[in-house]
């Protein structure tokens, strides 16, 4: 967006009434951010999050600044492929169409650790989730696409996409805890595979329009799994690495944009 004309989400983003609008991860940081954009302009909202307290204090929060905001909840656990499942099967049930999927929610620089069903816990949740989630919403978005809609899935990715394993995708070792690889690395391989996939949803599906967004280095809270690791490191960079981040604002504008 630098180079040319500014995007201002409150100018830019059209009336949506009668869009339907789904975030994953929508109850802080970037997610927060961009429910509280969208809202303002009259869709129907999906805030689909992990924990339903923490969810109805971001739909309260988004309230508070935007009264006529229509938000429904989305219990969904990106790391237990159940729950992915589950959030798929009532949110089908609920809605006939869906606009946009906003796949949002990640987890960044955790020690090792899989998900439910096995996967590395970065992996499992930024990709693999999200990868089975899509799928399951695919008819629905394939239905309000033939309705002449203008259909999109914004998939969160980052510059970490260029930290994976030698080689790419480690997909051999991704069903275990990845603990020979660095969080890092781990983290990148994730990213990556967010990127993949994004490509690989533009060549099947080119109804639908798929981007790929980098929201910039944002202090959104992600690299707490990287403190709690490393006390003093993270103490010692965090007022460091401060001062080149920009704000929860400023990050969301690229998913508001892809959007």
């Amino acid at each position: 967006m630098s180079g040319g004309k500014k995007f201002d989400p409150d100018k830019d983003i059209p009336d949506l009434t009668g869009k339907t609008i789904l975030v994953t991860g929508g109850n802080n940081g970037l997610g927060l951010e961009t429910c509280r954009q969208l809202a303002k302009h009259n869709p129907h909202l999906y805030l689909a999050a992990r924990s339903p307290s923490k969810a109805e204090s971001a739909i309260a929060d988004i309230k508070g600044t935007v009264p006529h905001a229509n938000i429904t909840f989305l219990e969904l656990d990106l790391a237990s492929l159940e729950s992915v499942k589950n959030a798929a099967d009532t949110f089908n049930a609920k809605s006939d169409r869906l606009d946009v999927l906003i796949n949002n929610a990640g987890v960044m620089a955790l020690p090792p650790g899989t998900t439910k069903e096995g996967y590395e816990i970065q992996f499992g949740t930024n990709h693999v989730g999200h990868f089975l989630f899509t799928k399951l919403l695919m008819p629905t978005l394939q239905r309000t696409a033939e309705g002449q809609g203008d259909v999109r899935i914004v998939n969160l990715s980052s510059e970490g996409h260029r930290l994976p394993p030698k080689g790419g995708l480690a997909l051999k070792d991704a069903h275990s805890n990845m603990a020979s690889y660095n969080t890092w690395v781990r983290y990148g391989q994730s990213k990556l595979a967010n990127i993949l996939f994004t490509r690989e949803l533009t060549r099947r599906y080119p109804a639908i329009k798929s981007v790929a967004v980098h929201p910039g280095g944002i202090d959104t809270g992600l690299s707490l799994g990287f403190q709690e690791q490393h006390p003093w490191l993270g103490a010692f960079l965090r007022p460091i690495v401060a001062l080149f981040l920009t704000t929860v604002q400023q990050g969301a504008l690229t998913q508001l944009f892809g959007k």
